[in-house]
């Protein structure tokens, strides 16, 4: 009785370790980092089927992108993992509405300018988000997005990389960083050490690899205990 009672607590205990195993292949990705920056946004105008002017994200930065005269360009300040769950501005790219008073003139191009400085949720702790602005730009043919945009929102704050940190003054501080799950700001990442949201470098296994072995290892573990104990 008591080596029956035995074989099954073994069995029982095997039954176990295998479904924890299986149920930690079967889990997913851990959640990717989320980041609190300046996005930048291109007007999309109104098609001929009736779709109404909307936002894309911007494919290049608003130092090198340069809009033509009649365009629009938007700037939010969000939180987001990447670019297909990113927040666009929350005024319409109407380019309309935004320049329609502004008289054209030789020499120059009129490009509309959408600020938007995000919810009180996505704020630096101890900031508050301005209320958003539009303007119309009116800068040199040639003039780049982001000096179209330091026509109408001075002080821009930019970090060594170029990349645009602040509009207006706004944040004070900081410049891309993550953001933990309970809102708290974390060390911006070193070069080489993750991806732009937080995924693994090249420079050794993924944590997802290494699970996966080690589930392998145990997996094959169980298998031969089994197989000594039904010898047995």
């Amino acid at each position: 009785m008591r080596v029956l009672r035995q074989g099954r607590t073994r069995r029982v205990a095997g039954s176990l370790l295998l479904a924890g195993v299986v149920s930690g292949l079967g889990a997913g990705p851990a959640q990717a980092q989320e980041y609190r920056y300046w996005s930048f946004w291109d007007g999309r105008p109104a098609t001929a089927g009736g779709t109404g002017a909307s936002w894309g994200y911007a494919t290049e930065g608003p130092g090198t992108a340069r809009p033509a005269d009649g365009g629009v360009v938007g700037f939010r300040f969000t939180v987001s993992a990447d670019s297909a769950k990113a927040a666009g501005p929350r005024t319409a790219p109407d380019f309309a509405a935004l320049c329609g008073r502004t008289p054209a003139e030789p020499g120059s191009k009129r490009v509309g300018v959408v600020i938007d400085f995000g919810t009180a949720g996505d704020a630096p702790p101890g900031e508050r988000p301005p209320a958003g602005r539009a303007a119309c730009a009116q800068v040199p043919p040639d003039a780049s997005a982001g000096e179209a945009l330091a026509s109408v929102a001075k002080p821009l704050r930019y970090d060594a990389n170029a990349l645009l940190c602040g509009i207006a003054g706004y944040p004070r501080s900081g410049c891309a960083e993550q953001v933990d799950g309970g809102g708290a700001t974390a060390a911006k990442p070193t070069p080489g050490a993750t991806g732009a949201a937080g995924g693994d470098d090249g420079g050794g296994p993924s944590a997802g690899l290494i699970g996966g072995i080690a589930a392998v290892v145990v997996l094959g573990a169980a298998g031969a205990w089994q197989a000594r104990r039904r010898r047995g």
